[in-house]
């Protein structure tokens, strides 16, 4: 207004603050329009020839609405995918911004920068492989509608992505995850190298230390186990991500299935789609690339040169057995319920392995290598690489040997101990000394401390000396034999041996003192016998069921309630003689150290 009324423009320009062509371009539009062409107009280029066109934002909302978990980078995949293009092919970025101008995706922030993570992975397929176990899926009784959640044992090549095993099982035991794991080693061949979490169906790094069935079958296949560092998920990262997508394109969206086999064929018909159709962007972000595209089995080659090894319980055609050799056929044995089994055990970094319910010492030079067991009623013997290293007299039972025989143990072989030819062994009387020793031959030879102050036989072969009870012959201690075959002709006493050791039929018999609350403990078990029998010693028998207990003249028969092997036989100390303690019976003391 003011330049109608004859100020100068320059004069007002200077005034309002802007430059003189905006003064003149305002008076244009006034006198075009009125004060209507003076409201503000966009700063928008009328026309852009570089934009994408109203068809391409169509096909994008499209694929993006069939698909809500589809992202940027699927849905550029799958435009490369289609039979006929778009020209030009639009770029990520440019898909991305179609997606947030139209309102389908929601701009996050990341909680944490990509170049926080160290990415790795190995340069080949079936170089390493990741295992896992999930959650899911929801399991439903078609007979009572009880809701239960079931599990998923996972794996996926390291290089590749593509899903070796998924398998549906009921509970993550042991047993089902190595059988899960050996169906993939049948069907793919064994990886060079598998990378799992440290939980207790993959290893008892956290436990006592010994292999569980896991590590024997990946040690047995030369496959390395390779384990994440406690509280490290993004170690294992790829069978993770796989995890997410597997729980987001499947088991968020499903209803709870009514079996096992029903959730199984779901679950391999997505499979099948996440290994051949699906592009893996983590592959190529270039272009569509699918896990099946990357990955290639073990040859023929490769697979016999080391041919699959599986424990006997988990070989779906049991293996012909064959002709014992110095290994003893173990591994193509049938698990034979009761009898002698072997199986093997790594020796932890303490040297104390823990097995069958008892410890051996072996020694922490000797930690990191394979023991192998052989374990039957009467004796265990220990091997490492084929040379046996002690035997010890078993406290298993019939039932122990059946249940190793079910958690993977296989049927012995013959005992680790070369056959005594006729006339080889022979047997002198001795007795033990307060500390556990006996003399052979000039030197002291070990039995052991419980035993000291007892008569034994000793059967002198050319590889042990075995320790027996002289009523009974009870075999009590097996060593190992130090002494030449001239050494052990000329003993004072030597004579040709007798029968071989026989079982223990009768009960172990052992002493307890009564504690100030009247309890005594034999085997783990508490039994109370009142105060009044306070500082007592009683003596026990020990049968497998039962307890006998001798007390004031009469025997209490108390019910066994734990299989505990014996350890302890004698009182805690010397003790005075009492109206209970039937010491003095002729009856002798034939229990030993377990």
């Amino acid at each position: 207004m003011a330049v109608l009324d004859g100020a100068s423009v320059s004069e007002v320009a200077a005034e309002v603050g802007v430059s003189r062509q905006s003064v003149h371009a305002w008076l244009r539009r006034y006198r075009a329009a009125g004060l209507a062409g003076l409201v503000d107009r966009p700063h928008r280029t009328v026309s852009c020839p570089h934009r994408s066109s109203a068809e391409l934002e169509a096909v994008v909302c499209e694929l993006r609405r069939a698909h809500p978990k589809w992202g940027a980078l699927r849905i550029l995949h799958e435009l490369m995918r289609a039979p006929a293009p778009p020209a030009p092919l639009p770029s990520r970025s440019t898909v991305n911004r179609i997606l947030v101008r139209h309102g389908l995706v929601i701009s996050r922030a990341r909680r944490r920068k990509r170049s926080d993570y160290v990415r790795w992975q190995r340069p080949a397929a079936m170089q390493l492989w990741q295992i896992d176990i999930v959650y899911g899926p929801r399991l439903v009784d078609p007979v009572t509608g009880e809701l239960r959640e079931g599990r998923i044992v996972t794996g996926v090549d390291d290089h590749s992505r593509y899903c070796v095993l998924a398998r549906v099982v009921e509970r993550a035991t042991g047993r089902a995850i190595c059988l899960a794991f050996s169906e993939a080693l049948e069907r793919y061949g064994a990886p060079e190298e598998v990378l799992s979490d440290n939980g207790k169906q993959f290893t008892d790094r956290f436990g006592r230390g010994g292999e569980v069935l896991f590590d024997k079958i990946c040690r047995r296949n030369g496959i390395t186990h390779r384990l994440t560092a406690p509280r490290s998920p993004t170690t294992t990262g790829k069978i993770e991500r796989f995890h997410q997508t597997l729980r987001g394109e499947l088991l968020d969206d499903v209803p709870p299935f009514a079996s096992l086999l029903e959730a199984q064929a779901a679950l391999d018909d997505w499979v099948r789609g996440y290994n051949s159709t699906r592009p893996h962007q983590a592959l190529d972000t270039k272009g569509p690339v699918t896990p099946a595209e990357r990955f290639q089995p073990a040859g023929d080659e490769q697979r016999e040169l080391l041919e699959l090894w599986l424990p006997g319980s988990l070989a779906a055609v049991p293996e012909p057995q064959a002709t014992p050799t110095a290994e003893r056929a173990v591994d193509a044995g049938e698990p034979v319920a009761g009898g002698p089994v072997e199986f093997e055990r790594v020796v932890p970094a303490s040297g104390n392995l823990w097995a069958m319910g008892r410890q051996f010492w072996l020694g922490p030079q000797r930690a990191g290598r394979t023991v192998r067991f052989w374990a039957d009623v009467d004796v265990i013997h220990l091997t490492i690489a084929g040379a046996r290293v002690k035997s010890l007299r078993s406290h298993l039972s019939v039932a122990d040997l059946a249940q190793l025989a079910q958690e993977g143990a296989v049927a012995a072989g013959p005992p680790p101990l070369p056959p005594a030819q006729d006339g080889a062994a022979i047997e002198v009387d001795r007795a033990v000394n307060n500390t556990g020793l006996v003399s052979l031959a000039g030197r002291q030879v070990l039995a052991a401390e419980i035993l000291g102050g007892r008569p034994v036989i000793v059967r002198i072969e050319p590889q042990t000396l075995m320790f027996l009870d002289p009523h009974t012959r009870e075999l009590l201690r097996v060593r190992p034999n130090p002494l030449t075959p001239e050494q052990a002709r000329r003993l004072q006493g030597a004579r040709p041996a007798g029968p071989p050791p026989r079982p223990r039929t009768e009960p172990v018999t052992v002493q307890r003192r009564v504690s100030a609350t009247g309890v005594i403990c034999v085997c783990r078990q508490r039994i109370p016998l009142g105060r009044v029998h306070a500082g007592h010693t009683v003596t026990v028998h020990v049968s497998e069921h039962t307890l006998a207990i001798k007390l004031d003249g009469e025997t209490r028969i108390v019910r066994r309630t734990t299989n505990r092997p014996i350890v302890v036989v004698k009182a805690n100390r010397p003790h005075r003689a009492t109206s209970t303690e039937l010491s003095a019976s002729p009856e002798p003391a034939t229990a030993h150290h377990q």
